[in-house]
């Protein structure tokens, strides 16, 4: 009897309160002509229900799960059985063949969801309320198609996610500090650049020295050689970001174009450059085929193109090759004789083992669960292990070890042990290698997060800065100290340039939102939560600094609407129990805090202190201050330019806590500036 070749369609599970937004999901594909098994529609009860699930999910294409707060809170469903036979189904496929596609409709979190261990494997779509972009849409129709080799890892999520960029771990809760990757080995660039032909007229409302890198696409037919792509995309952002003068945008703004169906002119706009880089890389045995174009963006054209054949062990001679006439065309055509201090994060052995398990453990560390934190963590440790004097390895396992650290609550066995392994690892990468701007984050990330060595941080960000000035990175968290001292203008224009280069970090932006209303420039602040929001509408704590923006105008009705706009939540929890305070229900104000305070006193000392100063009320706030101080909370890290907690700066009690945590009194700041 001959083998029932599976359908192209795609199977739709969800739980029954999850309906409207499975609806939505289900015809943003249809009206793309995909088929789509969704039971709402096709099923009408019966004794035939059981049996018709089972056939459909049995010859179905794809399988779209999809997860949310209503299948977290029911230990039983059918929803359940039909996972299950899905995850069953794929015992028979081959490894590497895309079927199981996680979408998450709401804030929900990977860590510790109630999901079939399978689906944690694999990267999870973000589409609020069930909300269905196009690049989505054209990510499922390619997984659909017959000659397709997709990676499971590159699931229809890795286009259109919502979730935060790549991260390390946070500064502070509320700050929602986002250490994005940094940048690994100079292993690979991609081919003369022809950069020679880049010299616009000055007219060009786009600088003629701006470039982004996009994504280069995996077509070595191997899921597990998506990270190498990547990797070697990371790598040329990395080399060329070495010269002064020429705009580089970053990896996080620019792999959200993976797969878009945007041309060169839109992206170039929302990215601000003139020229894109595209390409491909083909790893297919001993050998690799590196293609690329660059792109003129202001009409699409092609300004060049070139393909490399090269043997994979021949990878850093290549690597040199090409930097070396990137650097000659620069200097010549774009920056005017000027020399770029080089940053050589390549494994001084030259091992090309060492060099993959670090792209292994960047990837597992940009998903950022706890289990990929280890995960990532055995990769850094592998690196290691291949070439001990790899400095590059040991800076990525000190970012590694501090945000496990801080997935665990302070004071505990295991954050103290992992913080006292991320400053080992940041101690080790700066011996082996002091000009590493990478090595000095690290460091400054254990001074910031375990020491509240404000000033030392400070010092490791500047260093960074120095050797490498045009890291995003650097400039990003050398403002987030600036503004720990209250040096608030300085700490705008670093954020700003950090974002010229990186100009889709939603939580970047949402941080300079935070310093504007420092200044009480609350439309400049507004715009710039606003731009976050635009970027990942369904993130937390974004609707948090907008309720913040409405409390400080004093509007009640708009407070109340932005808190009620924050997920479902601890974040929503602190927006209410501040937007309250400023209403005329004064019992409703009370039964806020005391909500907040039953729920979250354990972990949000600071935001109850932010309450009570609200409040007016001098003696609660000092006192959760201090809690918040013995609870190691980093968010006291924003005590010098928060709204709510400055109104007591002329309080003794302000300027002695100031002095307690290692900041300076306002007194001393006002001096300074």
């Amino acid at each position: 009897m001959p083998v029932k070749e599976p359908s192209r369609a795609v199977f739709l599970s969800y739980a029954s309160e999850d309906a409207p937004a499975a609806q939505r999901v289900a015809e943003a594909l249809r009206s793309a002509g995909i088929e789509v098994w969704f039971d709402r529609e096709e099923l009408r009860g019966g004794d035939a229900w059981d049996r018709r699930i089972r056939e459909q999910i049995h010859d179905c294409r794809l399988f779209i799960g999809v997860i949310s707060a209503h299948t977290e809170a029911r230990d039983e469903g059918y929803f359940r059985r039909e996972w299950k036979l899905a995850v069953d189904r794929t015992h028979d496929m081959d490894e590497h063949k895309a079927f199981l596609v996680p979408v998450v409709i709401d804030t929900t979190s990977e860590r510790g969801a109630h999901v079939p261990e399978k689906f944690r494997e694999l990267q999870w779509t973000r589409l609020a309320g069930g909300a269905t972009p196009p690049a989505f849409v054209e990510r499922v129709r390619r997984l659909l198609s017959p000659e397709s080799s997709p990676d499971p890892a590159r699931s229809p999520g890795s286009a259109v996610s919502n979730s935060a960029p790549a991260s390390r771990t946070p500064i502070g809760r509320r700050m929602g500090v986002l250490y994005g990757t940094i940048a690994a080995v100079l292993l690979l660039a991609i081919g003369y650049f022809g950069l020679d032909r880049l010299n616009r007229p000055k007219s060009s409302a786009l600088a003629a020295a701006s470039i982004a890198v996009l994504p280069l696409a995996n077509e070595s037919g191997e899921a597990s050689q998506q990270y190498f792509s990547d990797g070697i995309s990371e790598d040329l952002i990395t080399a060329l970001s070495q010269f002064p003068g020429l705009k580089v945008i970053g990896r996080t703004s620019a792999f959200q174009f993976r797969d878009s169906k945007e041309d060169s002119r839109s992206i170039g706009a929302k990215l601000g450059v003139a020229h894109l880089l595209e390409g491909s890389v083909r790893k297919s045995g001993d050998m690799i085929r590196v293609s690329t174009e660059l792109i003129d963006t202001t009409d699409g054209s092609t300004q060049w193109s070139e393909r490399y054949d090269r043997p994979y062990k021949d990878l850093f001679a290549l690597q040199d090759e090409i930097t070396h006439a990137v650097a000659g065309a620069l200097r010549t055509k774009l920056l005017a004789g000027e020399h770029a201090s080089a940053q050589n994060e390549r494994p001084p052995s030259g091992s090309l083992d060492a060099y993959n398990a670090v792209l292994h453990g960047r990837f597992y560390g940009s998903r950022r669960t706890e289990g990929d934190y280890r995960k990532a963590i055995e990769s850094y440790t592998q690196a290691i292990e291949l070439d001990p004097r790899y400095a590059l390895a040991w800076s990525e396992l000190s970012l590694a070890w501090t945000a496990l650290g801080a997935d665990y609550i302070y004071g505990a066995a295991p954050v103290q042990e992992a913080y006292a392994k991320a400053r080992e690892a940041a101690d080790r990468a700066l011996a082996l290698s002091p000009d590493l701007a990478a090595a000095h984050i690290a460091r400054g990330v254990v001074l910031q997060v375990v020491d509240f060595d404000w000033r030392g941080a400070e010092a490791e960000f500047r260093r960074a800065m120095e050797l490498a000035p045009n890291d995003s990175e650097a400039k990003f968290y050398s403002g987030v100290q600036l503004a720990t001292f209250g040096q608030i203008e300085p700490a705008i224009e670093l954020t700003r340039q950090a974002l010229a280069t990186e100009p889709l970090r939603a939580d970047w932006h949402k941080q300079l939102s935070y310093y504007l209303l420092a200044l009480n420039r609350l439309d400049e602040a507004e715009g710039a939560i606003r731009r976050a929001i635009e970027l990942q509408p369904a993130s937390e704590v974004f609707h948090y600094a907008l309720t913040i923006i409405e409390v400080q105008r004093g509007n009640a009705d708009a407070a109340l609407a932005a808190a009620q706009q924050e997920p479902p939540g601890e974040w929503q929890v602190d927006s209410f129990a501040l937007a309250r305070q400023i209403g005329d229900d004064r019992s409703a104000a009370d039964g806020a805090l005391r909500t907040l305070i039953d729920k979250y006193g354990g972990v949000d000392a600071f935001e109850i202190a932010e309450v009570y100063a609200l409040r007016n009320d001098a003696n609660a706030t000092f006192e959760w201050l201090d809690r918040a101080l013995s609870d190691r909370d980093s968010d006291i890290g924003t005590l010098l330019y928060d709204p709510f907690i400055l109104r007591y700066k002329d309080d003794p009690r302000f300027a002695a806590f100031c002095k307690k945590v290692g900041l300076p009194t306002p007194a001393e700041v006002g001096k300074r500036t």
